[in-house]
């Protein structure tokens, strides 16, 4: 999709679904984090794998760095200096640093939002469009990482729907005969 097929309405619009849709999956997202007991946190299910810790770090880092190279219309990826050591310091970091991407890209323009940014040199869309490979990515990730939960001993929220440990819809407290 080039910027030239994109109207600025559609760059309005898709960027304000977007947004509501991240911000919505960020609030499971944390919740998942959130489920990583730091005893276990070094839990990996495959020699090749990320560790739990290294996996709910590499969601929350990416989401921001995708909202701030969207933000700045050029992608660094660069990490911050310190790197959160806990489950809840991840989810702190993620749900402020969120917050404060998801608001520098609601305030850009319609045109900032159709800037062609270049992306590791594979991809050249404009920046409106990243919103999507960040929410693509995060679901992904965040998926792989509640696989991670049963092994290491914690319990699976809910996440689209019920789960085990979650259910859905929440069982009705039991009645009493008068």
């Amino acid at each position: 999709m080039s910027q030239e097929s994109l109207s600025p309405e559609f760059a309005r619009g898709y960027c304000a679904m977007m947004l509501d849709g991240i911000m919505r999956e960020a609030e499971i997202t944390k919740k998942v984090i959130s489920a990583v007991p730091d005893a276990a946190s070094h839990y990996r299910p495959d020699p090749n794998a990320r560790t739990a810790r290294e996996l709910a770090w590499h969601i929350a880092n990416t989401d921001v760095q995708f909202l701030d190279g969207i933000a700045e219309l050029k992608f660094s990826m660069d990490s911050p200096q310190h790197t959160p050591q806990t489950s809840a310091e991840v989810v702190v970091w993620y749900d402020e640093n969120m917050k404060r991407g998801a608001a520098r890209i609601a305030a850009m323009t319609p045109e900032q939002l159709l800037t062609p940014i270049e992306f590791v040199g594979v991809f050249n869309l404009p920046a409106v469009l990243y919103l999507g490979f960040l929410n693509n990515h995060s679901v992904h990730h965040r998926g792989a990482l509640a696989t991670y939960l049963r092994p290491m001993g914690s319990k699976v929220p809910s996440i689209y729907g019920g789960s085990h440990d979650e259910p859905f819809p929440p069982a009705a407290p039991a009645q009493t005969a008068a």
